[in-house]
């Protein structure tokens, strides 16, 4: 199978299973509903966002609607770097890395355009896909679905500790998803192992 072939397949797959996680939970859990996976340290809490990764936002109809055409043309931009990354015959993992990217870029797109049409809220419901009276909002306006909690460590911090002693503190607080993981995923492999190629492009 060529490289080709291989990262269609690549990116079919990890875009099917962002959707599927993310379709099961619209259908199954309200806004807030959670429950344990491993431990106390790694649940599935469901919640929903109208911007950016681990939950950050922009505010505002404009903010939304400007984020998910930035969005659109990362996604452009990175689609046509990969293509120019096979023709120049990049290594397979700058490739693949930049592939995960693209995949998590998409997977949160598609939230954004078409959640607000096909499913009702979640609020004090389970949501419904392509309910009878219509979505809860507009194209462009859908809301990204992020369930991925990892609370490692959920207590009160030691009074000796400067300024937040005292206070109740949450390490992993964000709450992700699949799509947010991929461009995470991505980026840390092109960092940590493709900063030469890169060096060696600009160079």
């Amino acid at each position: 199978m060529s490289i080709k072939k291989k990262l269609g397949v690549f990116v079919i797959v990890l875009l099917v299973l962002d959707q599927a996680v993310k379709i099961w939970i619209k259908t199954h859990m309200m806004i807030g509903d959670e429950f344990t996976v491993i431990g106390d340290w790694f649940k599935i809490h469901f919640i929903e966002n109208n911007g950016m990764a681990f939950g950050m936002e922009l505010g505002g109809e404009w903010g939304k609607i400007m984020l998910s055409l930035f969005r659109i043309m990362a996604v452009t931009l990175i689609g046509w770097y990969i293509l120019h990354l096979l023709k120049q015959k990049a290594p397979t993992g700058v490739v693949f890395s930049c592939a995960l990217i693209f995949c998590g870029a998409i997977g949160n797109i598609i939230d954004s355009m078409f959640y607000g049409m096909i499913f009702n809220d979640s609020y004090s419901q389970v949501a419904t896909l392509f309910p009878a009276e219509g979505g809860y909002s507009s194209f462009l306006h859908g809301k990204v679905v992020d369930m991925l909690y990892f609370p490692i460590y959920e207590d009160f911090l030691p009074d000796w500790i400067p300024i937040w002693g005292g206070d109740f503190f949450v390490f992993f607080r964000p709450v992700f998803n699949l799509a947010d993981s991929y461009i995470t995923i991505g980026v840390l492999i092109l960092l940590l192992f493709y900063r030469k190629f890169f060096s060696t492009k600009k160079a």
